[in-house]
């Protein structure tokens, strides 16, 4: 459920028009439903507890949608952060998450974002291979520390909805693998400035069967037992991300009732472990949209329509960057009948393509279309290319928003660059 609904003829988030907001700040833009960032995490959370896993860590996943007033929303509820670099681990902190609250992963942490997190006290760092496992145990005993350290084990499970965002598999770079993990595990049992505390896995995203969860997570518990029947302690267990959503063109993949049924039934019996997961897209994607302007129709004599947009692959990159599906819908609803077009974007590219023979009504210059389920790696990735400015965010609560990332100037943009002294 999400709280994006057409009432009186207009599409609302929670109380507030769409179309108050696009007149407002202007678009393209993202806005965000405060509503629905909660209840997408408490019913994810109540599903994990009902299903008899304790009081597991709910550390979400900032890459998915980093804004710090989503990070504040979730946070306030009791949510953790799982972060992939020095800037998120920053991001995190910035909205009040605690640091024995935040997860440092990511397969290529520097030595200077790995002293950062121990500084910082993060609850552990998801070790991904045993390089890196000597960088930490080095940076540890520099600063006379012992690193708290979980390995993420890549549990070779083919998963995801896109290859691009499949991680789990022994040709993927994430990961130590299982033939190595114990042993690893046994060395670090035994250094001065180590700490392991569990292992991990996460073997992708948008996936939306539960047969690769289930065959990971088998594993990942028989891992746990034979490490502990080698006298080795196993306190955590993360198991990652990766629900997926419904993007409206296609079945609805298992909701987390069913997710936690599953891990419930895999993980029954095994005892004095705090599991952990790192939700993301499955929090974030319904909770937003992305808000664009018609330019203008361009009809061509065979009969090609272009809708072009004043939103690009710059905005929202994932139709190009994954052939990515968004229900796109007009703020103002109508019963005119569709007609086919192609929905572009300004970028001198082909790739800026959102999508091809959509029926979508009669559209005119000026109209507000609303892409569905862009809460989650829409903003967070995107960029400044073709010297656009970066998509301005809003929150709303009820019948009031607030601009929580504002579209920069020109002059703040060209503000950025120094020009080499010599010319």
């Amino acid at each position: 459920m999400n709280h994006f609904e057409v009432r009186g003829g207009e599409l609302h988030c929670e109380d507030t028009p769409l179309s108050r907001i696009a007149d407002a700040v202007g678009t393209p833009i993202y806005v965000y439903s405060r509503a629905t960032l909660e209840r997408h995490y408490l019913v994810f959370r109540d599903a994990l507890v009902e299903a008899g896993l304790g009081d597991p860590l709910i550390a979400y996943a900032v890459k998915a949608n980093s804004n710090v007033s989503v990070l504040r929303t979730l946070g306030n509820l009791g949510a953790g952060a799982d972060t992939v670099s020095e800037g998120e681990i920053r991001r995190a902190l910035a909205a009040s998450i605690p640091p024995d609250r935040i997860v440092f992963s990511g397969v290529g942490k520097t030595r200077g974002e790995i002293a950062f997190a121990l500084r910082t006290g993060v609850s552990e760092i998801n070790v991904e291979s045993e390089p890196e496992l000597k960088l930490v145990a080095q940076v540890a005993g520099e600063l006379g520390l012992r690193a708290p350290i979980v390995f993420r084990v890549n549990p070779d499970v083919a998963a995801g909805g896109h290859a691009k965002i499949a991680t789990g598999k022994a040709e993927n770079k994430f990961g130590v693998s299982f033939a190595e993990a114990a042993r690893l595990y046994a060395n670090a049992s035994n250094h001065p400035h180590l700490k392991p505390l569990g292992v991990a896995c996460h073997i992708g995203s948008q996936i939306t069967d539960l047969a690769p969860f289930e065959a990971a997570f088998t594993r990942m518990r028989g891992l746990v037992e034979a490490l502990r029947a080698e006298g080795l302690t196993v306190e955590r267990l993360d198991l990652g991300g990766g629900l997926g959503v419904p993007y409206f063109n296609r079945p609805d993949p298992p909701g987390p009732a069913e997710y936690a049924a599953m891990v419930g039934r895999v993980m029954a019996g095994l005892t004095d472990v705090r599991f952990a997961f790192e939700p993301g897209r499955v929090i974030a994607a319904n909770a937003g949209v992305l808000l664009a302007r018609v330019v203008h129709l361009h009809e061509r004599p065979e009969g090609r329509r272009f809708l072009v947009l004043d939103a690009a692959m710059n905005d929202l990159i994932r139709p190009a960057m994954y052939d990515a599906f968004h229900d796109i819908r007009p703020v103002r609803a109508t019963d005119a009948i569709p007609v086919l077009c192609d929905v572009v974007g300004p970028i001198c590219e082909t790739g800026d393509t959102f999508t091809r023979e959509r029926p979508l009504p009669p559209l005119n210059p000026g109209d507000v279309v609303a892409f569905m389920s862009a809460g989650a790696y829409g903003a967070a990735m995107a960029s400044e290319y073709n010297s656009r400015p970066l998509v301005p965010e809003v929150l709303v609560d009820g019948d009031r928003f607030a601009v929580i990332r504002k579209r920069p100037t020109y002059d703040e943009m060209l503000a950025a660059e120094t020009p080499a002294e010599w010319l």
